[in-house]
């Protein structure tokens, strides 16, 4: 695997928009107020054409065009691309992307969440390169960075060490007509484990499960390749999907091989919450498919899209532990 190197001083930052631009609130307003704090911070931010835009269907611009903003920001002299959004069809922007051509160039960080996976996924199991699978720009916004920005930061900076979080925001402020509120951390974190003995080791790889699922199978899936010979942890979280759709979800993968090497489950916290649909829930939409894999599963760990969510690091090898109603990673 070949990991970009840490970054010490100032960052020179491409931000793109390969899926949502951000033209709505409070995705507008974070987007400009964090590029004013990195700027006041001495970062040099490069805006890509497409950040503020709603040129495309249900995206920034064409798949074509939010395809070559990222190729040209992958060979500029940044040292990091940051994704401004998420967003529903980033995955049309893959047959732009010259994955042969990133193979023969100089490693660099990549960073996004949600439908982002189409490109921290892709790069880590076609390209061999770690991503972040971690907050998109305007969640870097003055009151927001703490806690999974901070560690995202670290995490770039080369700290190994990380833990989760105490708290998350189980209902959120009025983002809409305060956009720039801090985050509402109000409810206790529990995590359940199933299965669980000792710490785990091996390659992490994960990321958005609605993503994830509709790779499965195309030519971008080079899973099978990519996991042989390795042990994997891996690390998911579901957005629109209900439990039953995790259900199938889960259902498929497995049956694609892809959890063929798997040591061990992180799932986060979906964003169907405590949803039952005819006895299905959160938990046993995953128990009852992956049980027989006799791996550790870890539920509700800080990962997903109820903040805050942890960065990790898609294609690294880590350590990881639970004790004391916590989750800690070491990267190695």
């Amino acid at each position: 695997m070949q990991e970009p190197k840490k970054i010490t001083a100032n960052m020179t930052i491409d931000l793109i928009a390969p899926s949502f631009g951000c033209t709505t609130e409070p995705y507008k307003t974070r987007l400009i107020e964090a590029i004013k704090k990195f700027k006041h911070n001495g970062h040099i931010i490069f805006e890509g054409e497409n950040i503020f835009k709603n040129d495309g269907i249900v995206s920034s611009n064409t798949p074509e065009n939010r395809a070559n903003e990222f190729m040209k920001a992958y060979k500029s002299n940044s040292d990091i691309i940051i994704s401004v959004g998420g967003g529903e069809l980033m995955n049309e922007i893959l047959p732009f992307i010259n994955f042969e051509e990133i193979k023969t160039l100089p490693p660099k960080w990549f960073m996004g969440f949600s439908d982002n996976t189409n490109l921290t996924f892709t790069l880590t199991t076609l390209c061999n390169l770690v991503t972040i699978y971690g907050p998109n720009f305007p969640s870097f916004y003055p009151k927001r960075n703490i806690l999974d920005n901070r560690d995202a930061l670290r995490m770039i900076q080369g700290e190994k060490n990380f833990k989760g979080y105490k708290k998350y925001e189980k209902e959120s402020f009025n983002k809409e007509k305060n956009p720039l509120c801090a985050l509402n951390l109000t409810e206790p974190k529990v995590i359940t484990p199933f299965n669980y003995q000792k710490p785990f080791t091996g390659i992490l790889l994960g990321g958005c499960l609605d993503v994830l699922v509709n790779l499965c199978g195309t030519k971008y899936d080079n899973v099978k390749n990519f996991i042989k010979d390795k042990e994997i942890i891996w690390f998911l979280e579901a957005c629109d999907l209900n439990p039953l759709q995790i259900r199938r979800a889960l259902f498929e993968l497995k049956e694609a091989g892809w959890f063929d090497t798997s040591i061990a489950f992180l799932f986060g916290r979906p964003l169907c919450g405590d949803i039952e649909i005819m006895g299905v829930n959160k938990y046993n939409a995953v128990i009852d498919i992956l049980k027989e894999l006799n791996t550790p599963i870890l539920f509700d760990i800080d990962l997903g899209h109820i903040a805050p969510s942890m960065p990790i690091k898609c294609g690294a090898k880590a350590r990881v532990s639970f004790k004391n109603n916590n989750i800690y990673f070491n990267y190695k």
